[in-house]
């Protein structure tokens, strides 16, 4: 049986800028170390056993040219004084060998917390939904990470978010990733 699952994961983000909007794009992969990958957005699930590691132990483990995996958010605008936010949430159950959720979010007009707030509240409302955690989904994020704790049953969460604000009427690009790692 072929083995398809990543064992490793690691978190990233940036921000790049350019008269063109695909440069600025290709910038803010720069900026988050991914750009020499052939990147392939997949959806949001957290493989099981799946080891988080660093930025720079997993940036060294990729090869150029290589077909490389993630969960990406990406925002992009050319309106001066324009605020972006690209997010990527992620929550790991306590079981180890289930799965997590990975949430991709992105916005104009919210902070850099209110999206990394909001991305991590999806993907652990996602995998509190799959372990049949009772929560209200009013609730506001801190009230229902309080839940999540008590129930024991999702061990962690956590987000990676790129803010910024155009400068002028060139291009900006952000952009958070969770990349795997085979």
């Amino acid at each position: 049986m072929y083995d398809f699952v990543p064992k490793k994961i690691f978190f990233t983000k940036g921000v790049g800028t350019h008269r063109d909007e695909l440069h600025s794009f290709e910038r803010a992969l720069r900026d988050a170390g991914i750009e020499k990958c052939n990147l392939v957005q997949v959806s949001s699930i957290f493989p099981p056993g799946c080891k988080s590691i660093s930025k720079i132990q997993g940036l060294k483990e990729l090869i150029p040219g290589a077909i490389t995996y993630c969960v990406m958010s990406r925002c992009c605008s050319n309106e001066p004084k324009r605020l972006l936010a690209a997010s990527v949430g992620c929550a790991i159950p306590a079981d180890k060998t289930s799965y997590g959720y990975i949430s991709e979010h992105h916005a104009f007009g919210l902070t850099e917390k209110q999206a990394g707030d909001y991305a991590e509240d999806m993907a652990a409302a996602m995998l509190a939904s799959t372990l049949g955690i009772d929560f209200n989904v009013d609730e506001s994020w801190d009230e229902k990470k309080e839940i999540f704790k008590i129930s024991g049953k999702i061990v962690r969460t956590r987000n990676v978010t790129q803010s910024t604000i155009v400068k002028d009427d060139r291009y900006t690009t952000v952009v958070a990733a969770a990349v795997f790692v085979f």
